[in-house]
């Protein structure tokens, strides 16, 4: 699981995998950083416009130049320069991401793993 430690949305779907006995691993981009070929990766799952939160502070605290005629390069620049818009948490299962928590999403995810 990716995402930044003080993160509300992160301590809800880390309670729901430790409630369900799922084994992850977590990773604070704020502190260890992102690899751009991890992000690469993600983008290419589910699209960059899923990854970058547009209601993060982080991102509407942007210059509107930085904000303005967002394509895929540009937004994959500004996530990687700050990953805190990056939308939490990212939720890698290798062949596949989740990004965001919806216990929904999580249980047929992950059930099989339980």
């Amino acid at each position: 699981m990716y995402g930044i430690t003080t993160c509300d949305t992160i301590r809800k779907a880390r309670v729901w995998l430790e409630g369900h006995d799922v084994p992850y691993r977590f990773h604070d981009y704020r502190v260890e950083g992102l690899e751009a070929k991890r992000l690469d990766g993600w983008v290419g799952k589910v699209g960059w416009e899923i990854l970058l939160n547009k209601a993060s502070t982080t991102f509407r605290e942007l210059a509107d130049t930085d904000k303005q005629n967002l394509d895929e390069k540009k937004a994959k620049a500004l996530m990687l320069a700050k990953p805190t818009m990056i939308k939490r948490p990212v939720l890698d299962l290798g062949d596949r991401i989740l990004v965001g928590f919806k216990p929904d999403g999580y249980q047929q995810a992950v059930g099989g793993l339980e």
